[in-house]
């Protein structure tokens, strides 16, 4: 195995809320204006924080998760995507140390520990001066091998209220207070249900990463940050990155559009390494799905756009009638949700394609959330009977009036569609609230290709028909 030298930092925090995305989002973006090429990730399967930093650093964010791959393919990740970047930048996910049990397994530290990288301690000074140094201690001691290398304050109220910050971490700790954002509700990204509004969905909010730019800029020491990257020692792993995408086999259709949004980096290039050239489907606005010989539809929000996927009338029927001739479709929570005959929101119902024997309704309340733990039990288009799958899911909505269907998933963690069962299976259509992600689900994207291949084959004797 041989060693490659990325400079790193993962920024994490006592608990959730604190503002390590706020600040993750300044640093990427202060980085990229100095001129480097900076990677950004994020800890755990969320699709919104990445679609910021990815905004923030000028390049694609990926998640790094050790419940959904393993350590070896999480340090093959990171080294391949930062083989044309200077600096990774790890968002850490919750407060450092919390995982899926009592040893933290999947938790920021873990990942940390594991990438030998330097943490930043973004801590919400709300209402606290000297506390801040039995705070920052707790956390320096409670695992020796996570390197907790400097702290970055929250929501200081004034010079003074720094100072003070800054005075009991050097008094007591150490550990150096690198930077101090100030109250300012205009640094903030509008949240709703599940999380952060994607960037992808409103370039309105765009100028709220210059404004954290500037802000960070200001209010942090981004050269003794920059410093403490390059310090991080060399990681051990030889990197076996596909130097070149094989040609495109098969095309397959992949809605990105406001409604649409929820995609890991990771199933994409491997859709496009297994052979698959993707044609990008605006749900929204196209009237007709393109020539292609099977269809991807990814997680997002379509509640929010029910007028608009309704109106386009053309483009649901068109799909509805490339499922009953045996499109292969993979579909993951939007995407079942798109699928279903209607999507009913506060008081409001909408037509939607109609290919899946069910309604949709959106709930106020979460009806799963969680990691996912499922084995394969039914016949489907992608995986063998008595595989195991490991994948996330995180939906207001649920399943309803539900007419006959099949399973391919039993659920041993997670809520999926109902009774512990996920994945319907009509035709060529898989469609869950599981999401998976492509580093740690071996065969998903080669399957959907092969899918897609021999419903190519099929295809000139069904239009000779």
């Amino acid at each position: 195995m041989g060693a490659v030298h990325i400079p790193r930092l993962v920024i994490s925090a006592p608990h959730g809320r604190s503002g390590k995305t706020t600040v993750a989002i300044g640093l990427a973006a202060a980085f990229a204006r100095r001129g480097l090429r900076v990677q950004p990730f994020k800890k755990g399967p969320d699709y919104i924080d990445p679609s910021w930093l990815g905004e923030a650093a000028g390049r694609p964010c990926r998640n790094l998760d050790l419940f959904l791959m393993d350590a070896d393919r999480a340090l093959e990740t990171v080294a391949c995507a930062c083989q044309s970047a200077d600096l990774a930048l790890v968002e850490g996910a919750h407060g450092l140390y919390d995982g899926l049990d009592g040893d933290g397994a999947n938790s920021t530290a873990r990942l940390a520990r594991l990438l030998q990288a330097p943490v930043v301690l973004v801590v919400d000074a709300t209402r606290m001066t000297q506390s801040v140094a039995a705070l920052v201690l707790g956390f320096r001691d409670f695992d020796p091998g996570v390197q907790l290398a400097g702290v970055i304050a929250n929501q200081v109220s004034s010079p003074r209220h720094r100072a003070k910050l800054a005075d009991a971490l050097a008094r007591h700790t150490g550990i150096p207070l690198l930077g101090a954002l100030p109250r300012d509700p205009s640094l903030s990204i509008p949240d709703r249900h599940l999380g952060l509004v994607p960037r992808d969905e409103d370039d309105g909010l765009l100028p709220v990463v210059e404004r954290v730019r500037a802000a960070v800029e200001a209010s942090v020491d981004v050269e003794a940050l920059l410093g403490l990257a390059r310090g991080a020692p060399a990681l051990p792993v030889g990197p076996h990155c596909p130097e070149r995408m094989p040609p495109a086999q098969v095309r397959l259709a992949i809605a990105r559009d406001r409604a649409f949004t929820f995609y890991y980096m990771e199933n994409i290039e491997a859709l496009r390494a297994a052979g698959a050239e993707l044609v990008c489907l605006d749900t929204l606005g196209d009237g007709a799905l393109p020539d292609v010989d099977g269809l991807y539809l990814g997680g997002g929000f379509p509640e929010m756009f029910l007028d608009e996927l309704e109106a386009n009338e053309a483009l649901r029927a068109d799909i509805r009638a490339a499922v009953g001739e045996g499109l292969p479709v993979y579909a993951e929570c939007a995407g079942l949700m798109y699928l279903a005959r209607r999507i009913a929101w506060r008081g409001r119902s909408a037509a939607m394609v109609g290919a899946l024997p069910c309604d949709v309704e959106v709930t106020e309340r979460p009806q799963g959330h969680g990691y996912v733990r499922a084995r394969v039990t039914g016949a489907n288009p992608c995986f063998p009977v008595g595989t195991e799958l490991r994948g996330h899911e995180f939906h207001y909505s649920r399943v309803v009036n539900l007419g006959p269907a099949r399973f391919a998933y039993r659920l041993e963690r997670g809520q999926g569609v109902a009774d512990g069962r996920d994945g319907l299976v009509v035709g060529n259509v898989l469609a869950a609230y599981t999401h998976l992600h492509a580093a740690g689900t071996a065969g998903w994207a080669e399957s959907l290709v092969a899918q897609a291949r021999a419903h190519q084959a099929r295809r000139p004797a069904r239009e000779a028909r």
